[in-house]
Parts: structure tokens; sequence; C-alpha cells
């Protein structure tokens, strides 16, 4: 319902009084009275401490409430409210949003506020100020101390009640420490965050060499040190920013190449550029990857927590060059951000904008004042300390003379003019005897006095030589420089690079791999690998620290491999899968190779023995098992993972297994009672997948066979390594010997073979053997290599001792190609 109103006549002696303005001219004059409170109110911070008007009516309250780091939390909304209602007369969401700030330790390089509580993320909003707690953060003393020796000036609030300082003492260098941002009106302020330590050493050096030029101090401050780390490409922007004052530079998450799952590589990022958080770049990945813009990823997981920090796991579609994909997540994601340095702030209450040199110069001219004005007030104080101590001395040689003074004076008036005419005290001296209660004056003991009397006008002297000598206090800010760096300075986090460094040979790669011909890998131990390279390595002379290859096929780097195991399976597996390790000259190191075992899963006791390249046609493959059966496996590629290429009996398994090239190969028996058969391969007849073989080997009781191979014979050698049945496996070393091949006459199948080594007293069994094209090489179980004695054996002659137990034992590289079985190069 409307209200009705009536309009009320003016009184008879009313006399209006209209001032006309113009509004260009009231416009203008609101507007500037605006822009200056927000300039020097509130947007802008103060050359000296670095901090803007509300962080430093938070610290001050902050010191003022007792809140110290050895005190308990306090709620939030009690320190905002104190601020508030006492110096800043804005809105409580402005002020706390500066106390969180303070607290975040991804956005302060040292922060000042100890927060409790949920004080939010890079991502996330912290919780409301009822819910969290704060204290002052050990760097905040001494940003506030000496605050109350008039270091500083003081002015009145915004209701003249009280008063607050117009700069805190701050023996920290805090703007270049922790950086600073604001908008203000037509201008605005950006400074990235420094190391402490750094800050230090160049204003030290400063201190001792005032007409140091800006690359005498980039030898100590090289560049900003972020607070969430990461790398900054290209320096060029940083020394523009430390010569004028404007510049940029860009910004670069750290991130590394790692095998997440068992057949997957990714990109694991464990630092972003300041600023960004997880969400964001979690968020422009999707967007990327649904616009078909980026291509090769298959899951993106933040599996960031507090006790391992930021880890931000990028998975890689199999086919993609990790590298190459996260030169596209540089270019196209916020893991590369730039960085604006506008370095404005305020100096003698007016906006500069400040180059290095000057932002340090600004800070040491106000810790020499702060220095000199503290020297001065601890002066007076010790003076004045010092003349009650002298007139106590002279009252203590007579105190029974004092006191009857006292007693017999009708009042204090009396007794003072007493004690000052008789004793000469002072006026000053005389009211702290009287006003000092009996008990103490009597227990004041001459000694303390006179130490303490000592003591005073030695501090006095000191104080005297800082106000008098401008060397010493210089020396006295730069010793205390050295004590703030000392207690809270931490290593750099962030690296300088020059320039993007691998991030041009990145872009030049492909983002998927291409099927190109390579070399797929698998060692002794059970690591898979492949080079881009599809020829062979040569013999070389060199020994690769590494355990033995014991097989190698040519493939496509696109294509897929099998896998024949121990229990008689064929396994398919992804060329891809395995890591791309650089070409090599000499053998193949497989040191940054991937176990088997985590992309292929096997059965207790099950083992790899060799790889194959999945033939459709040819000879097909040759296994022999450990009780002496052969068989040659018709080649045959089925539509799944896996299959058996042999019916095993039970207790039985296979010891070895080679695709065969020509079908001209010899096939090798060796059996634990030191017994070696060879045959052709043409002597078996090929198999189907179901079929059990035939007898290769005839085994004497209690006997099994250690080796079985196939081998083109030229330039093969034998090696055998016997030792006691008794012994535990891989306990004892052995003797080994290495004998020509061409010393063991050929035999039937199914026979028993010739003798192969001698035993000497003790031995009674061959614990390793292998049979091959050499050079042969051995590795224990450790992946050392093991060195073995020349191929100069007889074929029935007894070892010699080696330095530790083999555990394989293969040709440099034993490789399946057309043409031939064995080693190419």
């Amino acid at each position: 319902m409307a209200r009705r109103t009536t309009k009320q006549p003016l009184p008879d002696d009313f006399e209006e009084h209209i001032l006309d303005t113009d509004i260009r001219d009231e416009m203008q004059a609101s507007f500037l009275e605006y822009a200056y409170s927000v300039i020097y109110s509130r947007a802008l911070p103060d050359a000296r401490d670095g901090l803007k008007p509300v962080q430093r009516r938070i610290l001050y309250t902050m010191d003022d409430m007792g809140l110290r780091p050895d005190r308990g939390h306090v709620k939030s909304a009690r320190v905002v409210g104190e601020v508030m209602g006492r110096l800043h007369p804005h809105g409580d969401t402005a002020i706390y949003d500066a106390l969180v700030r303070m607290a975040q330790p991804w956005s302060m390089r040292l922060p000042m506020v100890d927060g409790h509580g949920n004080f939010g993320s890079p991502d996330d909003s912290p919780a409301a100020m009822r819910y969290t707690e704060c204290r002052m953060a050990p760097a905040a003393m001494a940003m506030t101390s000496s605050i109350d020796e008039d270091t500083v000036d003081f002015k009145p609030n915004y209701d003249s009640r009280e008063t607050e300082p117009t700069v805190l003492p701050a023996a920290i260098p805090n703007l270049l420490v922790n950086g600073s941002a604001g908008i203000a009106v037509g201008m605005a302020t950006n400074i990235a965050p420094h190391n402490l330590v750094e800050v230090v050493q160049a204003l030290r050096h400063l201190v001792t060499n005032p007409k140091a030029d800006l690359d005498d101090l980039m030898r100590f401050i090289p560049g900003p040190d972020l607070p969430t780390g990461g790398k900054i490409v290209g320096l060029d922007g940083v020394r523009d920013a430390y010569e004028s004052g404007r510049g940029s530079f860009k910004m670069r998450a750290t991130a590394r190449i790692e095998t997440v799952t068992a057949r997957r590589k990714g990109i694991v990022v464990t630092e972003l550029p300041y600023g960004v958080g997880t969400e964001r770049v979690i968020e422009r990945i999707k967007t990327l990857v649904l616009s078909k813009k980026l291509q090769g990823i298959s899951d993106v997981k933040d599996l960031t927590d507090r006790d391992h920090g930021l880890r931000l796991v990028i998975e890689v579609k199999n086919g993609f060059h990790p590298e190459a994909l996260l030169e596209q997540l540089y270019k196209q994601t916020p893991m590369e951000e730039s960085f604006g340095i506008n370095a404005v702030a305020l100096v003698d209450g007016q906006p500069r904008t400040l180059g290095l040199k000057q932002m340090l110069e600004v800070f040491l001219d106000h810790r020499f004042s702060v220095v000199r004005r503290r020297s001065a007030f601890r002066r007076g104080k010790a003076a004045d300390r010092l003349h009650l101590v002298e007139g106590l001395l002279i009252a203590i040689l007579d105190i029974d003379e004092v006191i009857q003074l006292i007693r017999s004076s009708d009042n204090a008036a009396a007794a003072k003019e007493r004690l000052m005419s008789v004793f000469d005290l002072t006026e000053v001296q005389a009211d702290y005897i009287l006003d000092m209660p009996l008990r103490r004056l009597t227990k004041f003991s001459r000694l303390e006095l006179e130490k303490e009397q000592d003591e005073l006008r030695r501090t006095i002297e000191y104080l005297d030589a800082i106000l008098a000598d401008e060397k010493l206090l210089r020396k006295v800010v730069s010793d205390e420089l050295a004590e703030v760096a000392k207690a809270y300075g931490t290593p750099r986090r962030t690296v300088l690079l020059a320039s993007a460094g691998t991030a041009v040979t990145a872009a030049a790669t492909p983002l998927e791999v291409a099927d190109d011909p390579c070399l797929a890998y698998l060692s002794s131990s059970g690591l898979l690998a492949r080079t881009s390279s599809a020829e062979l390595p040569g013999h070389g002379e060199s020994r690769a620290n590494h355990d033995v290859v014991v097989s190698a096929v040519r493939t496509t780097a696109r294509g897929e491999v099998g896998v024949l195991t121990s229990r008689g399976r064929l396994v398919k597996l992804g060329v891809l899968d395995m890591p791309e390790l650089p070409d090599s000259a000499n053998d193949p190191n497989l040191q940054g190779g991937l176990p088997l075992s985590e992309v292929l899963p096997l059965e207790p006791g099950e083992r790899a023995l060799a790889l194959t390249s999945l033939p459709t046609d040819g000879p097909g493959l040759a296994l022999g098992t450990r009780d002496g059966v052969v068989k040659r496996v018709n080649p045959e590629v089925l539509g799944r993972d896996e299959w058996e290429v042999i019916a095993l009996k039970d207790g039985d398994e296979v010891v070895g297994a080679v695709e065969l090239v020509t079908g001209e190969e010899e096939l090798c028996f060796i059996s634990s009672d030191a017994q070696l058969l060879h045959f052709p391969a043409a002597s078996v007849r090929p198999q189907g997948r179901s079929g059990g073989g035939m007898a290769g080997i005839k085994l004497g009781a209690g006997q099994r066979v250690v080796h079985f191979s196939a081998f083109v014979p030229s330039d093969a050698v034998v090696v055998t390594s016997s030792g006691s049945s008794t012994a535990l496996p891989g306990t004892e070393a052995g003797a080994v010997k290495v004998t020509p091949f061409e010393e063991y006459p050929g035999k039937g199948r199914a026979t028993g073979g010739v003798r192969s080594h001698r035993f000497l007293k003790g031995e009674d069994t061959l614990i390793a053997a292998w049979a091959g094209p050499g050079p042969a090489r051995a590795a224990a179980a450790s992946g050392a290599p093991v060195d073995l004695p020349e191929a100069n054996g007889k074929r029935d002659g007894s070892g010699i001792p080696v330095a530790q137990p083999i555990a394989a034992i293969a040709s440099p590289v034993a490789v399946q190609v057309a043409g031939r079985v064995g080693v190419e190069g």
C-alpha cells in the first residue's frame, strides 16, 4: 500500500543557498579522490616493507594481540574483527582474503600467517573465517620486530582514536621475497616472488658495494623463485624487468615420463606454474581432447595429497610419443603460462616503477633508518637506566642513613628534597628511591649494580658508535640480514632455463610412433626393450654393464611379438609396451628396460625363455623339455592373446625354445650328467600345437636336460659349469669350461650323446650349460657380467673356478632373422 505524504511548508525565515558547480569539476575531483584512496590505501604495496595497508594492519594487529608462533591459534574471525574495527574500515571479506593469502604456501614464498584449518588450495576457496584459526608465522615476527622501539612513524587511524604504523620495521625484504599483485586506478603492480637467501646475498653485496650494477646483483639473484617451483624458460624478460621494472617470462610445469600402468607410459606432473591449479589443467585437457585438438591421451588423474604433494598423471595411449605430447601440453594448456612483471610500488608516498637495484636500495635505506632509530631509542633507555643505577649505588653505600632520613621526614616531598641535598641526587633518582619498596632497596647487591652499570656503559658506548659511524651501521644491517637468511631461508625451488632446452627436439618428434622396423629384446633378468633401429649391433670389444640379452627379434614398432614360456605357452605382446632405448654401436644396454612381469602375468614358477616374431610360414619353432623331449611346431598365429605350443607331461617343462629360420640348424641338448647331443633339425618331424613332441635325448636315471638350443654350427662354442647337486641353487660359483662346438661329434636323435665335462672331486652335476654362436657372455643373478675363460677347453676336460655363480649365458645378441639364427654383425 502506498504511503501518502504531504509537503511541509518552509519557515518564513528560511534562506535558500544553492551553489552552482560544474559537473566536470565535481566528477574530476571525486574520481581523483577515489583514485588516490585506492592507490595509497588499498592496491599498491609500500616499497619498504612490501605490504599493502590491509596486510600491514593484519600483522600489526596480530602482534598487538600477542598471537605469536609460540601461542595457540585463535579464530580468524576474531583477527578480522579486530582489524576491521580498529584500523581497516572496509569489508571483512577483503580482510579475510588478504589473511588467507598470507597463510597459503603456494601463494607466498615465505608465509606470514600460520593457518590452522581449511585455507583452500590453488583450485578451491578456503573455509569461512568462523571455521579457520590463525596466528603469526615465524617470519612475521621479523616483520614486526622492534616496532615498539620508535623505529617507524605512527599515524591516526580512520577515526583518530588509535594510531597505526605507516610502515613495519621489516627485517625481511618482503617486496621481493613474496612479491605483490594489485590493480589500482590507472595503474597496476605485479611482482614475482624471489628466494630469501639470494635476495639477502644481493643486499649484503650492495651494502659493501653501493655502486654495484645490475650484472653484479644478478649474480646473486638470477631470477624469480616461485612458491610452486616449476621452471622459468627464457631469462631475457627477467633481465628487462630487473632493469626497467617491466618484463615477462614463461613459467613451465615440471613433468617427467614414467611407466604408470603395466602397459602404458604417462606424463607425471609434480609442479605447476605459479597461480595454476590442477583442476584448471584437467579442464583444459578435457576440452582439447573432446574437440579433437589433442590426441594421444587416454586418462588424466589427480593423485595430489598432503603427504606426496602435487601429482597429476596424464596417461598416454600406446603408439604416441610422450615427449611430443608433453610439448603439445605446454603449448595448449596452462602447463606453460606467462608472468608479466610490472614492479610498481609506493616510494615516499608516490607510485614508482622500480628496477631490481632500486627495490634493494629502498629497502636498505629503510633498514638503515630502522636500525638508527632503534639504536637511538635503546641508547636513551640505557642512559635512563644507568642514571637510576648510579643513584642506587650512591644510596646503597649509606643505606641506613637513607632509611633514617626518609623516616624522619615529615612527608614525601620533604624526603625527596633532603635526599637530593644530602646525597646529591637528581629528582628522578630521588623519586625512584622513594617509590621503591623498602624490601627491594635492602636486597640490592652492590656487586650486581656495579656489574649492571658496566654493562650499560658498554651498551651505550656501542650504540653511540653505531649512531656515529656509518660503516658500523651498515655492518649491523648486513649482519642482521645474514641472521634473517639463516633463520628463514630455504633452497631454491624454481629451475631457471635460458631456453626451452629439449623442447625443440620434442617439437620435431612426431606425435604418433611410426610403424618403423625395430628390434625387440629380452634379457636374462626379464627386462624388455626395443630399439628404433632394425639393424643388429656389431660384436665390438665393449662389455655392457648389464645382464645378457637372451633373445632378440626383428619386428615393427606397432607390431606384436610372442613370448615363449617354460609352461609351453606362447603369449602375444605389443612392441609398443616396451620402452624404447637409444641405438648403440655395440651391445644394447637394457638397464632402462621394462620388467616383463609388469606387462605379462606369469604363473608361479613360470619363466620367459625367448621371443618369437610370430611367423606364419617357414620351419616354425623348436622346443626342448626337461625330460628330453624335442618338438618342432608348425608356424601358426591364432587370433587370441595366448595358446599352448606343446602338450607337456606332468612334471615336465620347456627348458629352451628357438624360432627356426631355415630348418637346417643343429638342435643341441646338454644334460645334467654332462652329456651333449646334437642332431639336425630336419630329423624332427614338425607337429601341430596339440602334439607332445618326440624323444630328443636319452637321459640316465635321475638326470634332466639343462640346456636346449638351435643354431648354425659355425663359430659356435659350448659353455659348461660343474658343481654339487646338494648345494643350494645360486650359492656355488662352480668350475666353468668353454669349448669349441666342433669338438663334439653329432649323433642320432634319441641317443645318449657324448661327455662334455669331466667332474672333479665334490662335483656331480652341471649347474649351468649353454651352446650357441660365440663369443659367449655370462651374467650373475644381479645382472653383473661374469668373465668366462677362453674357448680352448677340451671336450671332456674339467673347468676352472669363476668369481660368482652364473645365472645366464648367451651370445652378444641372440636373434632370429631371415637367413640364419645367431649373431649378425
